[in-house]
């Protein structure tokens, strides 16, 4: 999202680098370059000079240390204030209001075109996983389609949709999914209410209502992070007319700028709560300001893939554990290129580390892609179980089969398998599925690889 922000800062600070000593002049230089990098990003102004004004008093003031160097200083610096400028004043914002008696209602408010349907769904899969029991309530009967897109997400991820009976405006709707909620297994309901512009005073004036008769704790705004300060200037006129809690942007991977991301807060008030990356109904992930900042810098956000790690490996925990090293089989192969794709793509993960934003072009250019992943799939997609079963049977006619089935080569079969035959190994040294290793050459070159010894032959 902000690989060219992350360059031009990291160029900045190549300057001050070989300086023994912070310096008004170098402090200066570094931080118009700062200035610039930011304007180009489609940051607030006024955000731009309250973030600048108080990392150089904050520069001038500090001594450098005997374990910092003065850019590594200026780094430190710069960090805290990006983790000032992304939270709220009020510390206690950004963070879920729970009815005490259910249901707690969270209404999605936001401009047409921002992704607030599939959004909707996103935050009802996040509390799921959380341990809640949400619903959603489709009250877009504006745009078409609408209400069964809704009910086509809540269907894939087995949440509730409420739907409006003949003649029935959104207002009531929302209100008889409150009086039904709990009788459907429903602590939280999520109001997907219609897109809307905020100079329509019609439709404001229906989503004001919404807030009003449902009593909603929780308003979030969804914004396209893609949009800049358009994104601020609707939040404004949205938080004028609705007590907006949180804020969700969406496309945030699709964002390279990142203003919107930098100056919402700042201007508004209102604390970013949810990143939406991808189209996927998983792509949603929390809003961790200090985190944020440590990937503006280059510095990474290992947390983050640490918890996309382990909540994938939740999933197959009680699998795992009834299984011995040795039965490692191609349907576990198949698990963990599932779980390898929905970490999200080479470059999504590759974010997540710390390094050079151009060396990581390089790597994400370099490794699996999504299409050779999508390719191995294929593959073990197009063998039956038993095959998966017992890969030893894979003989010349079967892939021959499997090539055909799948669009791709015995080539391409043979390197899989010997990558496959790798990890068995590994899993006989360690606990299963702990890590997936390196896979060595690029997928498609072809090799063999070697049949586990003492499995049955028919």
């Amino acid at each position: 999202m902000f690989d060219q922000l992350t360059e031009k800062i990291q160029k900045a600070f190549k300057n001050i680098r070989g300086q023994g000593k912070l310096t008004e002049e170098n402090i200066q230089e570094a931080l118009e370059s700062v200035r610039t990098a930011l304007l180009e990003a489609d940051v607030h102004l006024d955000a731009v000079k309250d973030f600048l004004g108080k990392v150089r008093a904050k520069a001038l003031g500090q001594e450098v240390s005997l374990s910092l160097a003065p850019g590594q200083l200026m780094v430190k610096v710069v960090h805290e204030e990006l983790v000032a400028l992304l939270t709220p004043k009020d510390r206690n914002a950004g963070k879920f209001k729970f009815a005490p008696a259910p249901p707690t209602v969270i209404l999605m408010a936001g401009l047409q075109g921002t992704g607030k349907t599939t959004t909707a769904a996103k935050l009802a899969l996040y509390l799921q996983k959380d341990g809640r029991k949400p619903g959603l309530v489709a009250a877009d009967l504006v745009r078409p389609a609408a209400v069964d897109q809704l009910a086509t997400l809540g269907a894939q991820i087995g949440v509730p949709v409420f739907k409006a009976g003949p003649g029935e405006s959104a207002p009531d709707l929302c209100v008889r999914a409150c009086r039904e909620a709990l009788a459907n297994g429903c602590h939280i309901l999520i109001l997907d209410t219609a897109g809307r512009l905020h100079i329509d005073a019609a439709m404001m004036d229906e989503v004001a209502e919404i807030q009003k008769r449902t009593k909603a704790g929780n308003v979030l705004l969804v914004a396209d992070a893609m949009t800049g300060q358009d994104a601020v200037n609707a939040a404004k006129a949205f938080h004028e007319r609705l007590p907006l809690t949180g804020l969700i942007l969406t496309k945030t991977d699709g964002d390279a700028r990142g203003g919107a991301l930098l100056s919402i807060t700042q201007v508004t008030g209102i604390p970013v709560m949810f990143l939406g990356t991808g189209e996927k109904v998983d792509g949603l992930e929390a809003f961790h300001p200090d985190r944020m900042a440590s990937r503006i810098l280059g510095m990474g956000d290992i947390l983050t893939l640490v918890e996309k790690a382990e909540t994938l490996a939740k999933e197959k925990a009680e699998e795992r554990a009834l299984k011995k090293p040795g039965e490692f089989n191609l349907d576990d192969l198949m698990d963990q290129l599932r779980q390898l794709m929905k970490m999200g793509s080479m470059g999504e993960i590759l974010d997540l580390l710390p390094g050079d934003p151009a060396m990581k072009k390089q790597l994400a250019a370099q490794g699996p892609d999504d299409k050779k992943l999508k390719r191995m799939e294929a593959i073990l997609l197009s063998m039956t179980p038993k095959e998966r079963r017992f890969p030893h049977l894979l003989d010349g006619s079967r892939k021959r089969r499997i090539a055909q089935g799948s669009g791709t080569t015995a080539n391409e079969i043979n390197q899989l398998l010997k990558q496959y035959d790798m990890m068995k190994k590994m899993m006989k040294k360690g606990p299963l599925g702990m890590r997936l290793p390196q896979m060595p050459g690029g997928f498609g070159k072809g090799g063999g690889g070697s049949l586990p010894p003492g499995l049955p032959t028919r």
